[in-house]
């Protein structure tokens, strides 16, 4: 196994700052589903929903506190594809590794689709097809990649600073606003508003337990930590600091938000039509407002494909060095970038570029069921190698050191049974849901298995 993990790190350099690791963190989790999709979960749910956010934010937390305890033990870019097969064997780790490449890919191409709406939103991009502005966001985020580490570092430094920026910025006014007793839209924000709309769950709880699969949606990325910590400085120090801060900065952020935004407007005020920031500052009639908020959400998203990117090169690589993966994959450039995985998962998205040419419509919702499911998937693989690890420390082969996720092995039995539960949410929310569900119990098996034999074949 030594052996094994000095190949994963060869190559890489260890060029992210705690900065970096720290906006990685967060900027995995503040992305399109808050940015975006939270008008909408309003407009269904209630001031509930910032419930949901807080349970699904806990369920995150010991997901990413397991994934921690492994990380400090044995710090690789290959992150949980590299402990699946440490702690569950290699047909765990081709799993792992494969599932974690199809939930980036479904959301990288989402997301480039997503780029090309929020562009059209401006005149001047309005006549450009939009197969051509997916292709011009790929250009620019595997530009980044290509360039090495610490470019991109800086490029979700930045990224992450705008979001967090526009989320503070936001947060004070609307504090400013209840505090002052101005009324916006007719309304006077505050407690009364909560009731104006029905109260905390004006159409019962049922909405809320339904769109717990879009919030856990929305906390993808998170995970992202666990890949940079093999080119990190000192991850060891490095890594628990940023998964600590990451929780309260979520709380403040996601839950905080989206229950500032319940007690501004009543929750029926907003719609997935817009970004619910966009709907305040209207109504409170600032200047420019959907202008600003619409280069947010569109630095979301180009932060995420940047991110998936990143994340799908590095997590190949331990697959290529044990043969379940092609063995390009393992390519290393001189500026200490995994070639053969970027330009793999480019490919990919290059396919998302055709999808957006022959059905520009559609595009968006085609890839991120799918995407969802394969996310689920990913957090229970983590949950799994940490009850691996736990049982490797039981027998003695590992020693368990400082850095330990609370509750052990019932934490993540926790999180199994959660997304458990959100994936029978799924199968029941009809038709996409229910469609996808299936597509995925019939489809994936089978790709699997035969590429679990096909890489054996070859090996």
């Amino acid at each position: 196994m030594n052996d094994i993990h000095a190949q994963e790190v060869a190559g890489y350099r260890k060029d992210l700052r705690n900065r970096h690791i720290q906006m990685i963190a967060l900027g995995g989790a503040l992305g399109t589903g808050l940015f975006l999709g939270a008008g909408g979960r309003l407009n269904a749910g209630g001031p509930g929903l910032a419930i949901v956010y807080a349970v699904c934010g806990v369920i995150g937390y010991l997901m990413l506190r397991s994934l921690g305890e492994m990380v400090v033990h044995r710090p690789t870019s290959g992150s949980f594809t590299s402990y699946s097969r440490e702690f569950l064997g290699e047909k765990a780790a081709f799993f792992a590794g494969w599932i974690y490449f199809l939930a980036w890919v479904t959301v990288g191409i989402a997301e480039l689709t997503a780029i090309a709406v929020y562009l059209n939103f401006w005149p001047i991009f309005q006549e450009v097809p939009q197969w051509v502005l997916v292709g011009a966001a790929l250009l620019v985020v595997l530009a980044v990649n290509l360039l090495g580490v610490r470019l991109f570092g800086e490029a979700e430094f930045w990224f992450s600073f705008i979001k967090v920026g526009a989320l503070v910025v936001f947060m004070i006014v609307g504090i400013v606003v209840i505090l002052s007793g101005h009324e916006v839209a007719g309304h006077t924000p505050g407690w009364s508003t909560l009731a104006e709309g029905g109260g905390w769950f004006p159409n019962g709880v049922l909405p809320l337990i339904v769109m717990t699969q879009g919030v856990v949606f929305a906390y993808a990325g998170i995970d992202m930590i666990g890949v940079a910590a093999g080119e990190t400085e000192n991850p060891e120090k490095e890594i628990p600091k940023a998964i600590n801060t990451t929780v309260w900065r979520i709380v403040v952020f996601y839950v905080g938000s989206v229950f500032l935004l319940a007690m501004l407007l009543p929750a029926n005020a907003y719609s997935g039509a817009e970004s619910p920031f966009v709907t305040f500052m209207n109504a409170l009639g600032v200047p420019g407002a959907a202008d600003i908020m619409n280069l947010v959400v569109l630095t979301a998203a180009l932060s995420s494909v940047n991110a998936g990117l990143y994340a799908t090169a590095r997590i190949l690589k331990p697959l290529a060095l044990t043969g379940s993966a092609p063995k390009f994959l393992a390519n290393m450039s001189e500026h200490g970038v995994p070639m053969g995985g970027v330009w793999l998962t480019t490919a990919c998205f290059v396919s998302g570029v055709v999808l957006n040419y022959l059905v520009p419509e559609e595009a968006f919702e085609i890839v991120l069921s799918l995407g969802a499911i394969a996310i689920l998937a990913m957090w229970a693989m983590i949950c799994l190698s940490h009850l691996g690890y736990l049982r490797a420390a039981k027998q003695g082969t590992v020693t368990r050191h400082y850095y330990r996720a609370p509750g052990g092995a019932l934490g993540d039995v926790v999180v199994l049974a959660f997304l458990l539960g959100v994936l029978i949410l799924m199968a029941f929310d009809y038709p996409s849901g229910t469609y996808t569900t299936i597509a995925a119990a019939v489809l994936l098996p089978p790709l699997f298995v035969g590429g679990w034999y096909l890489a054996k074949a070859n090996r």
